[in-house]
């Protein structure tokens, strides 16, 4: 499976992408300045001196791009992580018991679902200490109800196929049936539920920094627009304070969702298959727009 995502072009570009961030994230610390001296003129554009330029407060650009990139990603794919086990566990449990047992956490996803996920996370987050395990906590109560939704209609599925009955008629615990037959088959939709649940994440931490509602003397990408913000960074056309973060915050989007593609293109061979069709009926028609404009010219 790992070889044939590394094959595959939208994977190999998600994964350098990934990488580079996630050595910047390990490393970056180290290899930058403080992010919180002021080490030049407030407002500086981009020179050599700082190649981001400088804040409203003279503190370096680059460094608070680098630094703020581990506390981010970290978490971003914490709650990418969780929220998507604890999904999978809930979906994969209502969908194999049913009954009563199904009707109960069928009604507490409905209620998650219907509350709206990022203004509840907001309201949670001005009630409870500002920092990143706060907001790591708020995103994984209101993120979780989607997955589970998803993936109990894929245990719906699973739960009449013959090697799931087999298990259970030869004694097999419940337990072990979900984990060892049922959510390994669900393996491609997993993780495509943990690449969304973790670009909803980083998208929705940055977010309610942006607003305040973080701990605005941690680095992360959320305060670096926060203090942006502040510093009126449109009005004055400081470009540079908040662009780079934005354009970090885009590009792990997109390596996600290019390794979420290629994933779903593998596990999937119906789609590879419609594309090559598409292909080859695209082609075909080309030539035959050819061939009958070399005769519509040969009797004109």
């Amino acid at each position: 499976m790992m070889k044939k995502i590394w094959r595959d072009k939208k994977a190999r570009v998600g994964v350098i992408i990934l990488g580079v961030f996630a050595f910047l994230a390990l490393l970056g610390p180290w290899l930058v300045v403080d992010p919180s001296d002021m080490v030049a003129t407030p407002l500086q554009p981009p020179h050599v001196a700082h190649l981001f330029g400088t804040t409203g407060q003279g503190q370096d650009v680059f460094a608070q791009t680098v630094v703020g990139t581990r506390t981010t990603l970290v978490v971003g794919f914490i709650v990418g992580i969780v929220v998507t086990g604890f999904g999978a566990l809930v979906g994969a449990a209502a969908g194999y018991f049913g009954g009563w047992i199904d009707d109960l956490l069928s009604l507490l996803i409905n209620v998650f679902l219907v509350i709206p996920g990022l203004p509840l996370a907001v309201v949670i987050a001005a009630y409870l200490p500002a920092g990143p395990t706060t907001i790591a906590l708020v995103l994984i109560f209101t993120g979780w109800a989607w997955n589970a939704r998803v993936l109990r209609a894929q245990t719906l599925a699973l739960r009449q196929k013959d090697f799931v009955l087999a298990a259970i008629i030869s004694g097999e615990r419940h337990i072990t049936i979900i984990c060892r037959e049922i959510l390994p088959n669900m393996s491609s939709l997993i993780v495509s539920c943990f690449i969304g649940a973790t670009v909803y994440a980083i998208g929705a931490q940055v977010g309610l920094e942006f607003l305040g509602l973080g701990d605005v003397s941690v680095v992360t990408w959320g305060t670096n627009l926060y203090w942006a913000s502040n510093d009126a960074a449109l009005l004055t056309g400081s470009w540079w304070t908040f662009v780079p973060t934005g354009f970090c915050v885009a590009m792990v989007g997109f390596a996600l969702v290019m390794i979420n593609n290629a994933i779903d293109e593998i596990s999937n061979p119906r789609l590879q298959s419609e594309h090559t069709w598409a292909t080859v009926l695209g082609r075909a028609g080309l030539r035959f727009d050819r061939r009958a404009t070399a005769v519509m010219r040969s009797h004109g």
